[in-house]
């Protein structure tokens, strides 16, 4: 879902786009890539991560790093990683639990085991509707992101405002890859928070002291 939102999005954008996964032409490819009108293209992991010049791992948290070894290290050398997942464990139901938490993250073992790419943890704080449209909420509101190289991240806020309008007041670099501990760990309320108001379409507003 969170994949073919942000696919369909930069095809409106007018972005060359290729959806991977792990058979280049399964049924979901395939509708997705009908859905925007042919405009985009499908392949496997290794295909999609060799095509783009920027990266984005939208895949289920707790399987991706096997979908990154699948896209492989040398695709994805020297490129901008923007990791959306979370490591949620749906085994036991709802709510899920976290399969990595408190003294590591997805994002830090993402980095660890991709040294030559350029992690940025972002936009996994809010779902996909407002990934792809933050007006959807009204005011201002809050995108942290994080990661250890500081033009990468800087050149992901400047995609996020340039593709889904982000203002670049409201994206908030909270530090190194370290700081996916928090964004990750958000989940559990944010799942909550859900719960309580209906709707996922709601995000965090930081306020602070002049």
């Amino acid at each position: 879902m969170v994949g073919a939102a942000l696919g369909t999005k930069l095809v409106q954008q007018k972005q060359e786009v290729m959806m991977g996964s792990r058979t280049a032409n399964n049924d979901g490819a395939q509708k997705w890539l009908q859905s925007v009108g042919g405009n985009g293209q499908i392949g496997t992991f290794a295909e999609a991560a060799a095509f783009g010049e920027i990266a984005l791992d939208c895949t289920n948290g707790a399987n991706a790093l096997a979908a990154l070894r699948l896209a492989g290290m040398d695709n994805l050398r020297d490129k901008i990683l923007i990791q959306v997942g979370n490591p949620l464990d749906f085994s036991k139901g709802m709510p899920p639990s976290l399969t990595v938490c408190n003294t590591d993250s997805l994002g830090e073992q993402t980095q660890r085991e991709f040294p030559e790419t350029r992690v940025v943890k972002a936009l996994n704080t809010v779902n996909c509707e407002v990934m792809i449209n933050p007006a959807r909420v009204p005011g201002d509101h809050a995108l942290p992101i994080c990661g250890n190289d500081a033009p990468a991240k800087a050149e992901v806020a400047r995609k996020l405002s340039e593709w889904f309008g982000w203002k670049p007041s409201n994206i908030v670099d909270i530090g190194d890859i370290t700081g996916a501990r928090g964004t990750e760990m958000y989940l559990p309320l944010w799942l909550r928070l859900w719960g309580a108001i209906g709707t996922p379409v709601f995000n965090i507003q930081l306020v602070h002291e002049k």
